[in-house]
């Protein structure tokens, strides 16, 4: 019965674009990057419970906006890393103040994140491929 389809409910995310949800999730790490440090200190620890904050939020949004669109991997990655990568990248090259500890949190961020799109890739894709079966 194709009806039954019609009542179930939708998620949140599925009227947002992917690039749109990707993009405002950047900007709430932003704030994240940018108001912890007052609220932590700048102690070693406060930075790496920063670090770890913001890659758990990191790995969770990508994880719950692939598995909403699979196909949006690449882009999504990119655009919630794109401070990371762009962190890391200047870090490497002028290695004249780099910290081996942020960048390991750096690449860890991005690694996490990663792992956490592609595992939702594969749970997206066999959600459509189970739907598409209901609805034939």
């Amino acid at each position: 019965m194709t009806g039954s389809n019609t009542n179930k409910k939708k998620s949140f995310l599925s009227g947002i674009p992917s690039w749109a949800s990707a993009l405002f999730i950047f900007l709430i790490e932003l704030i994240l990057i940018m108001a912890l440090p007052d609220t932590l200190g700048e102690s070693a620890t406060g930075e790496a419970l920063i670090w770890t904050t913001v890659g758990v939020v990191n790995a969770i949004c990508c994880f719950f906006i692939v598995k909403q669109n699979p196909k949006s991997i690449w882009y999504v990655l990119l655009i919630i890393n794109a401070l990371f990568i762009i962190m890391a990248v200047v870090m490497a090259v002028v290695g004249e103040d780099i910290n081996l500890r942020d960048l390991l949190f750096l690449c860890g961020i991005v690694v996490l994140s990663i792992i956490a799109s592609i595992i939702g890739a594969r749970i997206g894709r066999k959600s459509v491929v189970s739907e598409n079966n209901k609805i034939k």
